[in-house]
């Protein structure tokens, strides 16, 4: 198993974050510090970060949350803010967030121990849809549609819309498969409008439901394939 692989497995991250570990000489293999990310895991061999051996559980959490406004997506905050995993018990600290949502946002996030799934879900070459609830504060000229779907230049990059429906008068559902920061606050603002609430619904196969704010559950075999095939290995 790749090294950044074999990393991510054990719960450090996603594979571009264990890279920069090995890159930054804090891991050993069989007592031997290793920098090279083309480097392979072999049964048995002592792999140690930082001094503190490491190794990949033999099962995998995927963890379902109901964000809600107020929270950061993140696992701690120097200024004391409140985080998702807050949320959540003392079990799945170690889980990292595939993905965020601004604090001003609620909805759908999936946290997992899990790298190569957190990696298909997160990698833009996969594409995967992303849904969102928007409100906002005014009723959306339909001569804005086809800018959105077209898509155009933000902070962050050039962006776009898979789709976009309207649902009532200023309130509209939009599929992204794009990351890009604040990405459907900053679009609908070049459109002159602001966003009043977002939530986010489905990311891939997993959709939101009856999950209540504040709540989590773990998802099941069956949902866990079904995601699984929705994003299909990632081709290197």
């Amino acid at each position: 198993m790749r090294l950044n692989r074999y990393l991510a497995a054990s719960g450090l991250g996603s594979r571009r974050s264990c890279e920069e570990i090995i890159l930054a000489g804090r891991v050993s293999i069989n007592g031997t510090f290793i920098r090279s990310l083309a480097t392979t895991v072999n049964e048995g061999d002592d792999v140690r970060v930082s001094g503190r051996r490491v190794t990949p559980p033999k099962t995998f959490t995927l963890l379902a949350v109901n964000k809600p406004e107020g929270y950061l997506s993140t696992r701690s905050d120097e200024r004391g803010r409140k985080t998702v995993y807050d949320l959540l018990p003392d079990q799945f600290s170690r889980l990292f967030h595939i993905g965020r949502l601004d604090m001003e946002s609620d909805g759908l996030m999936l946290l997992t121990d899990d790298g190569d799934i957190a990696q298909s879900l997160s990698h833009p070459t996969r594409k995967v849809e992303k849904e969102y609830e928007v409100t906002l504060d005014k009723e959306l000229d339909p001569a804005c549609v086809p800018k959105l779907l077209k898509g155009f230049m933000i902070e962050g990059g050039r962006a776009r819309m898979e789709s976009i429906r309207v649902v009532g008068p200023s309130r509209v559902k939009v599929i992204l498969t794009q990351g890009i920061k604040r990405q459907i606050r900053l679009m609908f603002y070049k459109m002159e409008r602001e966003v009043l609430r977002l939530t986010r619904t489905r990311i891939g196969t997993v959709r939101l439901g009856s999950l209540k704010p504040g709540g989590w559950k773990i998802l099941d075999a069956r949902e866990i394939s079904k995601l699984r095939e929705g994003t299909g290995p990632l081709k290197r």
